[in-house]
This record gives structure tokens, C-alpha cells and sequence, in this order.
């Protein structure tokens, strides 16, 4: 591909977003974004900050520190991707608790970060050649993308899988748990106010619950191959 495009991705929870947006962009040589990072990344300052727990959510304490939280992303050749950095910190495991699962949604909520990281995130692609997933990519961020997908799959396949990962990285959770987690994250991010979980009119559902991630990878392939012939 001699032009280079924007890729955006939404989707739920637990959707793989990020291995296929990973998979696209090592293959087409492109800038990778995962722009849920950037929310658990913020998720994370918060709980590290007692801004949010199981029982307080102090949403003004956080917006006020919004300017002092510094987000980046460095690529990390021997993974061959990008992880984020907190304050200049590697937290690309700690983000990745069901802990920090279970309030990412909610800090999602809030506008003020939400213009913060929509702001980061244009700049990151505006020059194309970009990969990015999230909940808002093609609805938001990038609305004029040249390709859009929309990933889902049930949440009951969603939450096996997330059940699967985590135990693989030693973490002490059930099922039940996942599959919860999976389910009230579904909720919040489809009913916030500010920038709601919804498949852009343009973007082409793809229903992962029964492909491998080898067929996945493969029918995207073909639709960047499409989009490229119309360039």
C-alpha cells in the first residue's frame, strides 16, 4: 500500500481489538494506538491517588489533576509494539488487572478526560498510517477513517476468553467475576452520555465469537486490501 490510511476499531470489551489492531499494523508497518491503555493508564492514577475505590469516586479531584498526568507511548522492540507510560513509567501490566477492569469504564464517563485523550489521540493520527481500537475511534476520533470496524461477540465467549488471559498472567479471579466485569462494562459504555459505545454507520460489524485469530486477521487483511484498490 503506497497511501497510507487510518484504521479505526471499536468494539466491546474482550473483543481482541488489540491483537488484531497489533497483528494490522506490525504487517502494514504502521503506528499502533491503544487507547484503552490511555483510559486504564488514567484508571490507574486514580487509584493510586484514592480518587476512585469501591466506595468514592471523587470525579473533581481527578479532573483537577487531569494536567498532570503525562501519557506516552514507546515501542518495545523485543514485543514489537508500543506500551504505555504513566509520569514516565512502564505500567502496561499493572493496567491490566480486572481491578483496574472494574472502574475503567466509569473514568471513561467523565467528558473532561475524554476531550483530554480525544485530543492526544487525533494528534497521533494525523498523519495516517495508524492503527487505533477503542470505544469511539471511528464515532469520534477519527470519523473520516478510510476503514472502520466494529468487533463483538458474546459476552459469555468475551468473558471466557478474558478469564483465560488473566489466569495465564497469574492473576486469582473467577469466572463469575470476568463474565460480571464483562457485563457491567458492556452497560456503562453503552449508556454514558459522553461518546456511547455505537457502531458507526459506515463501519462493518465483525462477529468474532467462532473465528481464530488467524481467520480474523485474514478477513480484515482482505478488507485493507479492498479499501486500498479504491485509493
Amino acid at each position: 500500500m503506497d497511501k497510507k490510511i487510518t484504521i479505526a476499531i471499536d468494539g466491546f470489551s474482550s473483543t481482541g481489538k488489540s491483537t488484531l489492531a497489533k497483528q494490522l499494523a506490525k504487517y502494514l508497518g504502521y503506528i499502533y494506538v491503544d487507547t484503552g491503555a490511555m483510559y486504564r493508564a488514567v484508571t490507574l492514577y486514580a487509584m493510586q491517588h484514592d480518587f476512585i475505590s469501591d466506595t468514592h469516586f471523587d470525579k473533581k479531584a481527578l479532573i483537577e489533576r487531569l494536567p498532570k498526568i503525562s501519557l506516552q507511548f514507546l515501542f518495545n522492540p523485543d514485543l514489537g509494539y508500543a506500551e504505555i507510560f504513566l509520569n514516565e513509567k512502564n505500567v502496561e501490566a499493572e493496567i491490566r488487572t480486572l481491578e483496574v477492569s472494574n472502574f475503567v469504564s466509569r473514568i471513561a464517563e467523565i467528558s473532561e478526560v475524554r476531550a483530554k485523550l480525544v485530543e492526544q489521540q487525533q494528534n497521533m493520527g494525523k498523519n495516517k498510517g495508524i492503527v487505533m481500537d477503542g470505544r469511539d475511534i471511528g464515532t469520534v476520533v477519527f470519523t473520516d477513517a478510510e476503514l472502520k470496524l466494529f468487533m463483538t461477540a458474546s459476552p459469555e465467549t468475551r468473558a471466557r476468553r478474558r478469564y483465560e488471559e488473566l489466569l495465564q498472567k497469574g492473576q486469582e479471579v473467577t469466572y463469575d467475576e470476568v463474565l460480571k466485569n464483562v457485563q457491567e462494562r458492556d452497560y456503562i459504555d453503552t449508556h454514558r452520555d459522553d461518546s456511547p459505545l455505537t457502531k458507526a454507520d459506515d463501519a462493518i460489524e465483525i462477529d468474532n465469537s467462532h473465528l481464530s485469530i488467524q481467520e480474523q486477521f485474514d478477513k480484515v487483511l482482505g478488507l485493507v486490501n479492498t479499501v486500498a484498490k479504491t485509493l
